[in-house]
């Protein structure tokens, strides 16, 4: 084992001198990427016998902002709303003031045995601190804060369908679920199973839907602090489209009666057989695939097989079995994204591509993998079926709690709208106390006849004047 990992270090030396040489990597963030991608490969070279820390990279990533979305952090705090902003400050004063309690008990010596002294704010030991007042005061504190945070929080902007965006702020305790029920009292929308957080990359045109079972903060911290990388909250019905329809995923071999003739106890049986058992059963699924070629717009066909362990080819001349099966990567270091108009910027088959890539690598790289499909419902397939085999029952998991907080939500969303109503709805004044007032008698309304246009003669022996 031993001679193992001073050869691994020896040929990542070799590599890593190789790539500061060349001129193409003078860039930082395509040095980054590079030797992410070296570490990568030779991780994958190893297999699992091998520790993927014994590979540590020589470099450390980039210093990540504490904004998203905003040209600096002074932008990102006048963008709070004013309740978001209090909240912020209250918890990062917080947190120094937990901080400052800690600090000199662990600086005591053991011999000294007299009681360590501390000074909160607005005892007797130091100046009271003043509330502030204005909005200007309160991120003025801010800014001092978020610097000496214990726990990481980033200040995100996140941008709508028609064009508007809202701005939170999340810390590193918070999953992707958390920060979507904060956009449903937020935006007031349907709070249905597909909203989406999307994470979207301008320059490789890829776009990524988060897990609700990812911390934000994670994913958001491997970008680059000049990234133009944008979030989107957005609905994407096939989000969970593996659950809804499952017979689309686990027998799409079979000739299967449309979706609507499939009853639900079937439905429910096929969820139950894949991701309630002792182990996760992979969908069966492979077939060609067009992969672009490393440095060249050139896609070649491929037959792809998906496994539980990672996605394997058939190599050229051989036949498919599972001995003959070639490993082409695995999945605890990559990511499934869509993308799009591959065609014309890639000459790509067709527009239905898909890249498995590292979550660092944020621009145009050899260990990017592009792969293309025929049609729409073959990459549907191919992108539900990877992520399956990436996080299993986790998944299942994430659409249960889904379902539960919707229907939660509209429920409590119907009670308050129905006490709304009733609270709208005019009522009678209550009448005072006295005698009753006097019965009126109705007189019915006869009609109205004009005069005759018809004058009578005047009497006998009448004289006019």
């Amino acid at each position: 084992m031993e001679v193992v990992t001073v050869n691994v270090t020896s040929e990542f030396d070799h590599r890593h001198s190789m790539m500061l040489g060349t001129e193409e990597m003078e860039d930082i963030d395509a040095v980054f990427s590079h030797l992410l991608g070296e570490i990568d490969h030779l991780s994958q070279t190893l297999g699992p016998a091998a520790d993927p820390q014994e590979v540590q990279p020589a470099t450390s990533p980039p210093e990540t902002p504490f904004s998203i979305g905003f040209r600096d952090l002074d932008e990102s705090l006048n963008e709070l709303e004013e309740q978001d902003l209090d909240a912020l400050v209250a918890d990062l004063r917080s947190e120094s003031t937990a901080i400052s309690e800690v600090t000199p008990q662990k600086q005591s010596s053991p011999t000294n045995h007299q009681p360590a002294q501390t000074h909160l704010p607005g005892s007797s030991g130091g100046p009271p601190m003043s509330e502030p007042q204005t909005k200007t005061d309160k991120i003025k504190l801010a800014l001092e804060k978020l610097k000496e945070a214990n726990v990481r929080k980033l200040i995100v902007k996140v941008l709508m369908a028609d064009g508007g965006f809202k701005t939170l702020m999340v810390d590193r305790r918070q999953t992707v679920r958390d920060v979507l029920d904060k956009l449903f009292e937020k935006t007031h929308c349907d709070c249905s199973i597909s909203w989406s957080l999307c994470e979207m990359n301008p320059e490789l045109h890829t776009e990524r839907s988060f897990e609700d079972h990812e911390l934000l903060v994670e994913p958001l911290a491997e970008w680059t602090c000049h990234s133009e990388n944008k979030i989107y909250f957005v609905s994407r019905p096939q989000k969970y489209m593996m659950f809804t329809e499952p017979q689309l995923l686990f027998l799409w071999t079979k000739k299967t009666p449309s979706p609507g003739e499939i009853s639900q106890e079937a439905k429910e049986l096929l969820l139950q057989e894949h991701f309630c058992g002792s182990t996760l059963i992979v969908p069966d699924l492979e077939g060609t695939l067009y992969l672009k070629e490393d440095g060249r717009k050139f896609w070649k066909p491929r037959y792809f097989v998906l496994r539980a362990s990672g996605l394997y080819y058939v190599p050229k001349g051989k036949t498919k079995t599972s001995s003959n099966l070639a490993c082409f990567l695995r999945f605890d270091k990559v990511n499934i994204y869509t993308t799009s108009d591959y065609k014309q910027r890639y000459r790509a088959p067709s527009n239905f591509c898909f890249v498995l890539k590292h979550p660092c690598i944020q621009k145009e790289s050899q260990y990017i993998k592009f792969l293309c499909c025929d049609s729409q419902d073959t990459l549907l397939l191919w992108i539900n079926a990877l992520r399956v085999a990436k996080y299993g029952t986790v998944l299942y998991k994430n659409y249960q709690a889904a379902v539960k907080r919707a229907s939660t939500l509209q429920v409590v969303r119907s009670a308050v709208s129905k006490d709304l109503s009733h609270q709208r709805a005019p009522q009678t004044p209550p009448q005072p106390a006295g005698p009753a007032p006097p019965e009126t008698t109705i007189v019915p309304d006869y009609p109205y006849e004009p005069l005759p246009d018809f004058i009578p003669p005047p009497p006998a022996g009448y004289k006019q004047a």
